[in-house]
């Protein structure tokens, strides 16, 4: 009997794409099949004449970025008449290209942070092709929710960071109409990549938990496609991943990818468990690459933390404003030791464990009351729900608590600003504070350590700090289940569900000497400043071009329907 919950996959997976326009007239390539699902070399004669139809090194390489959102801001413009666009410069996806080949076309695919009317589409998509080299994806309402707020926010954002998929809102069972909108969404950016691919010479690279099974879709439609796909959250242990119903499928989907990143061995070793003890599959080690043999295709398993990107915040460094408001905070918090917490708010990011380690930190050292201040950035919430409204009362509990228990004229232990902070203000911060405090129970990779590390450095010959002379250094409180953890060799780690042992390390890290906290600055600077985002997309590009260098001598054969479109039933 077939299963009705996947009715809809079905259709999803027939094949039987609408028409994208006037399609690509595709090279023919010769095709050897030896055993179902197993590559063969072709011989020198065959190979050659692939060789010949390969397009000659003067067409220019092209990579296709496809995520969930756009590196694009829109704005709705004040006569309400049309739309204005802006790069978004925080994004990574737009800072990414700075590793890339500076030949290279870039061109991006994702949604839009705006809800553009059906009958504004075809001009904004028109715009956006033009002026950004954008293609939006625009997913209708009901599928938007059930995908974004639905799929992604209540099974896998809580799944990938170690908490079982139970959803409140459904009496704790799995909705399976949240996981047919997530592959329905897919499906609809699939098609927008599909409208403008080069699939004999474009390279596509995917990121991150809200396309994971994009590449299957891209796989089926071109055999020999050369596609990347990178995490950017953690990736649990086998033991929490194999609780999603879905399990096998997202598996099947992502391994249709040439090379699959991760930003930490954790998380990679967690995915390649999961590998073997739900399909099968064990991973080879050589010279210094991991791959899996799958349906006659090695998948690349890369290991490599993201950077931020330098030139930005240096720049940001120079600004005068950002100076105004350094001295402004000098002036607030003058004979004060600042630590500073930046996060966004979510029920993983610790702020209220960081908020009771404060307390716990005045009461076990009462010679840092009246003297150390909390300063908490919270970035609005991304994510909705009864779990994140609780979070809030609790942290706003603790505020209240502990400034009301330790406040003394003109002081406050904790300052909670709970509004978005433009990258200026936030560097002044980052630049008068004695360390930065990271609490988060489990977070992907967490940039702040480095960004906070950049602006205490300042920038080299800079005339517009007069301290730009002295000695530079840094000190940080970090979470040992954040990725960033690893890298930071002179940061203390702590395990922020021990209270007292955070607590402790922070009156360490505000009590250590100057010459120690300058060594450990020194260290992380060099690691920070080689290791940024253009060193991360490099080496990605130039994983997936050496992993899909065979693309145009080997031939993969395997039955795509079955890779995760399982629906039998008993």
């Amino acid at each position: 009997m077939m299963s009705r919950s996947y009715t809809n996959l079905l259709d999803l997976a027939s094949g039987n794409f609408p028409a994208m326009g006037q399609p690509r007239e595709r090279k023919r390539l010769p095709r050897v099949m030896t055993v179902p699902g197993v590559i063969s070399e072709l011989d020198d004669d065959v190979a050659n004449s692939v060789a010949s139809d390969v397009p000659s090194s003067v067409v220019q390489d092209r990579i296709i970025i496809v995520g969930n959102q756009l590196p694009v801001k829109a704005k709705r413009r004040p006569d309400n008449k049309g739309w204005s666009f802006s790069w978004d410069e925080d994004s990574l996806l737009l800072q990414l290209k700075d590793g890339l080949p500076e030949e290279m076309e870039v061109l991006y695919v994702g949604s839009l942070g705006a809800d553009i009317d059906v009958s504004e589409q075809d001009d904004v998509s028109q715009v956006l092709l033009d002026r950004f080299k954008c293609v939006p994806a625009f997913l209708p309402p009901d599928i938007l929710s059930k995908y974004y707020h639905g799929f992604c926010k209540q099974y896998l954002w809580p799944l990938f960071h170690y908490m079982l998929p139970i959803s409140g809102n459904h009496g704790g069972r799995f909705d399976r109409s949240l996981w047919e909108a997530y592959v329905a969404a897919n499906k609809i950016f699939s098609q927008r990549v599909i409208e403008v691919i080069n699939p004999e010479d474009d390279y596509v690279w995917i990121h991150d938990y809200h396309l994971m099974v994009l590449p299957t879709f891209l796989r089926r439609r071109f055999n020999r496609l050369r596609m990347g796909f990178f995490l950017h959250s953690p990736f649990p242990s086998s033991e929490i991943y194999r609780t999603l119903p879905v399990r096998e499928e997202i598996l099947k989907a992502l391994l249709n990818s040439d090379l699959i990143g991760f930003h930490t061995f954790d998380y990679a070793r967690h995915f390649l468990s999961c590998c073997s003890r739900m399909l099968g599959l064990e991973y080879q080690s050589k010279r210094g690459y991991i791959g899996l043999e799958y349906y006659g295709r090695t998948v690349g398993i890369k290991i490599m933390p993201v950077g931020i990107h330098m030139g930005q915040i240096q720049s940001v460094l120079k600004l005068a404003d950002k100076d105004w408001r350094v001295g402004e905070l000098k002036q607030q918090f003058e004979g004060k030791t600042i630590l500073l917490g930046v996060d966004d708010m979510d029920i993983f990011k610790g702020i209220n464990l960081k908020l009771l380690a404060m307390e716990q930190l005045l009461k076990q050292h009462p010679k840092w009351q009246g003297r150390a201040i909390l300063v908490q950035i919270t970035n609005p919430a991304r994510g909705r729900g009864r779990d994140l409204e609780e979070v809030q009362a609790e942290i706003q509990e603790s505020c209240r608590r502990i400034n009301d228990t330790f406040r003394l004229p003109g002081y406050e232990p904790v300052i909670f600003i709970d509004r978005p902070v433009s990258l200026s203000e936030r560097s002044a911060y980052f630049t008068i504070a004695e360390c930065v405090v990271v609490a988060a129970v489990r977070d992907g990779m967490n940039l702040t350590p480095y960004e906070y590390i950049v602006c205490r450095q300042g920038v080299s010959g800079s005339e517009s700090s007069s301290e730009s002379s002295d000695p530079k250094k840094s000190m940080l409180v970090v979470s040992e289940f954040i990725g960033c953890s690893p890298s930071l060799s002179g940061a203390i780690r702590v395990n922020p569900w021990n209270i007292e042992a955070t607590a402790e390390a922070m009156n360490e890290a505000i009590s250590m000497a100057d010459s120690e906290k300058q060594l450990r600055h020194e260290k992380h600077y060099r690691y920070v400043s080689t290791h940024d985002v253009a060193y991360w997309s490099r080496s990605f590009y130039q994983d997936m071009e050496r992993t899909c260098k065979d693309h145009f001598r080997r031939r993969c054969w395997g039955n795509w329907l079955k890779l995760w479109f399982q629906s039998c039933g008993a």
